[in-house]
């Protein structure tokens, strides 16, 4: 999937990686795990002590050819249990941290500069932190900074009123009904077009309020529990409570139902569905979608892209039909559910009672890093500027480019000695291999926050501002030329993704930090971490979703039948596999949910492991490959591609996931690829039989 603009600050994206790993070094031998047949000979390669990878985090006691994701990391992951107030921990978490205490010392340090100039970067940060921080003003003013928009609500008369109140509540992000925005047009991506698609539940995805499986009934019954709750506190009597809360479920189960399945959701195809906005006010008219883009200033608008027109069918029939009060009670509740974060101790609370049940954390995390995380995700570029000055240097910018070269070189060769391709899809292919943009670090072009206003008021006045200026944002691209300066992520993000409509692949300078990536640890290490996650992302633009775009990012069919045919047989052979996978008494991984994950997995480690050969050459020639902890390069590659997926997670959050994540778990993530690579078993040394060895008739190949 695409970075989704229609929230920048959410850009959800197929390229997202789950959980990875990390940590520091440590000698040890290992010559009853390293075949002679694998690298030169032992004792003409010279053995030294390396970087990010922790030798003390094997558990020698597993065979890596029996279960590598226990072999690389067994001992950590011992050692390493989940914190009280996490789902789920894993090496990105403790990188997070690192990144987080970097962060809260810039942000404490402007947030202190009261002296900072009016309008400038510094001085919203410094302010926005500042409030957000200060608990004593936000107890204090209780429900005060929402009371103009709860009034809002309250003056809603009659239906004319609610689509021009609907239009505030998406102008400030709160996911009522649906979602809306101004995004790339898929089938031409030189410009812009406003897209409009599902939404409007609280729970996780349509399954939560389908299915009848005790733990769904779990969920539901804590959910009705934080719907009561909360009206209570904004001042509804036990039974009005009771009643609003019936109302918002109800109208949510209307909206679920209508809604299409995580699995749907990845069919581009199926998902643009443009009309001109007059069929689309025709077919919905309940929704008034003239008066609705007029007041949200998108009244040029002459096309939509519908995602999801059978989700929009059964919204206009609600719409018209449901009572105008029962409709300001689930706006009032999607509207205060979206700001909790920002009112009074009881509020926040109540909320995390509530996520405990969908993930497990047995306490909150600490307040400081939860407006860190709201400061990156609404300044997050004004933000960004301040760390990437501290954390990103250009040198391991230069080193991460070069890195990405070496492995876009690496996917040209294996397309064009791809077997079963023709050559008229290769052709496409390198096309748009070539055509692939690469953004690393942080934006050429930064963002304008000259038109936000920022002050030492109030946290929910300043968020409110934040989301309103964020969402003008994106809609202000309607009628312009396509900006290729704009990222989806912010700079300190630990993540990356592929954005199919612009083919570009996006690592922010969060996730380009030790041991993801160390410019002075070995190549092996530095492939196998941060150079799988470039294959990952680069082979996203080839995987089941990303391969229907072409090189100018445009959704059309470059494929021949016969190819298209060979791939999907490919493909569902990586979805059976991943079914098969089961972390949990009758729960089993999604193979069609995950297979643009799975995918990338794959042919990103295949495509990152030939790079890394390259570069050995370039380095060595025909020299001895020096051993570094005891482990040939090759080791540490797999090494290095394993002990960044370790990840201990709690039973509730690993269900959510499956349910709702298009990756698998981490676990399967580290070992599915490397069960079908003959270059895992060499180095190695496995042997047909054992658990990570697939029969030859049985491996998964694509490129």
């Amino acid at each position: 999937m695409k970075t989704s603009i229609l929230l920048p600050r959410l850009a959800a994206a197929a390229g997202l990686l789950a959980l990875a790993g990390c940590a520091s070094t440590t000698p040890a031998s290992t010559a009853s795990t390293t075949p002679a047949a694998a690298t030169p000979p032992p004792a003409a390669a010279p053995e030294v002590r390396g970087l990010s990878i922790d030798v003390a985090d094997i558990d020698r006691s597993v065979s890596p050819c029996e279960d590598f994701f226990q072999f690389a990391g067994g001992a950590w992951l011992k050692a390493n249990p989940i914190p009280s107030y996490a789902s789920s921990w894993g090496p990105r978490n403790l990188l997070q941290d690192r990144n987080q205490a970097l962060m809260r010392s810039i942000l404490e340090a402007a947030a202190a500069n009261t002296g900072a100039t009016m309008g400038s970067n510094a001085q919203k940060v410094g302010d926005f932190y500042a409030t957000a921080m200060d608990t004593v003003a936000i107890e204090r003013d209780g429900l005060r900074p929402l009371r103009p928009e709860l009034e809002r609500l309250l003056l809603i008369k009659d239906k004319t009123g609610l689509i021009v109140g609907l239009a505030r509540q998406k102008i400030l992000q709160t996911g009522a009904y649906f979602r809306i925005g101004v995004d790339v047009d898929e089938k031409n991506s030189t410009q812009y077009v406003v897209g409009l698609n599902q939404g409007g539940l609280t729970l996780p995805n349509r399954d939560y309020y389908l299915k009848d499986d005790e733990r769904s009934k779990r969920i539901r019954e804590a959910y009705r529990t934080y719907l009561r709750n909360t009206f209570g506190q904004l001042g509804d009597n036990e039974a009005t409570a009771q009643q609003n809360a019936a109302v918002v479920e109800r109208l949510e189960m209307r909206l679920a139902k209508a809604s299409r399945t995580p699995v749907e959701l990845r069919d581009p195809q199926s998902n643009y569905n443009k009309m001109t906005v007059a069929a689309a006010a025709k077919r919905y008219p309940a929704l008034d979608l003239p008066r609705l883009l007029a007041a949200m200033q998108l009244g040029a608008a002459q096309e939509l892209v519908v995602g999801q027109p059978a989700f929009f069918d059964e919204l206009n029939k609600l719409v018209k039909a449901e009572p105008l009060a029962d409709q300001k009670t689930y706006l009032r509740w999607h509207l205060v559910r979206s700001v909790s974060g920002a009112l009074p101790k009881a509020y926040v609370d109540e909320a995390f009672r509530f996520q405990q049940v969908l993930g497990g954390a047995k306490t909150q995390q600490v307040r400081w890093k939860r407006m860190l995380a709201a400061t990156d995700a609404y300044l997050g570029e004004a933000f960004g500027q301040l760390y990437v000055d501290k954390a990103f240097s250009p040198r391991a910018k230069a080193k991460a480019l070069e890195m990405v070269a070496n492995v876009k070189e690496s996917m040209a060769d294996h397309i064009r000695s791809n077997t079963w391709m023709s050559p008229a899809t290769k052709e496409e292919a390198l096309k748009k291999l070539n055509a692939l943009r690469v953004k690393i670090g942080y934006p050429d072009v930064w963002k304008d926050y000259s038109q936000l206003v920022i002050t030492r008021g109030s946290y929910l006045t300043n968020l409110l501002a934040a989301r309103a200026w964020e969402t003008r944002d994106n809609l202000r691209h309607l009628g312009q030329p396509i900006d290729r300066n704009e990222w989806g992520m912010t700079p300190p993000t630990v993540n990356a993704y592929y954005n199919p409509p612009m083919n570009e692949i996006v690592f922010p300078a969060g996730y380009l930090q030790p041991p993801f990536f160390n410019p002075d640890a070995d190549d092996a290490v530095n492939y196998g971490a941060i150079g799988g996650v470039m294959g990952h992302e680069m082979t996203h633009g080839f995987d089941d979703q990303g391969r229907q775009y072409d090189a100018a990012g445009n959704l059309r069919d470059w494929w021949t039948k016969e190819d298209n045919d060979e791939f999907n047989r490919r493909a569902a052979i990586v979805g059976t596999q991943y079914d098969a996978f089961s972390p949990l008494d009758s729960v089993h991984v999604n193979g069609k949910l995950t297979m643009g994950e799975n995918l990338a997995d794959f042919a990103g480690l295949t495509i990152v492991y030939g790079a890394l050969q390259k570069q050995l050459q370039k380095t060595y020639g025909d020299k001895p490959r020096p051993k570094i902890d005891g482990f040939t390069p090759e080791q540490r590659f797999f090494l290095a591609w394993a002990q960044l997926r370790r990840t201990n997670i709690r039973p509730e959050a690993l269900r959510q996931q499956i349910l709702t994540d298009p990756h698998s778990p981490g676990q399967y993530r580290t070992i599915g690829p490397l069960m079908n690579m003959p270059e895992f078993y060499q180095a190695f040394g496995c042997q047909p039989g054992q658990k990570m060895v697939r029969a030859e008739g049985e491996r998964a190949k694509i490129w």
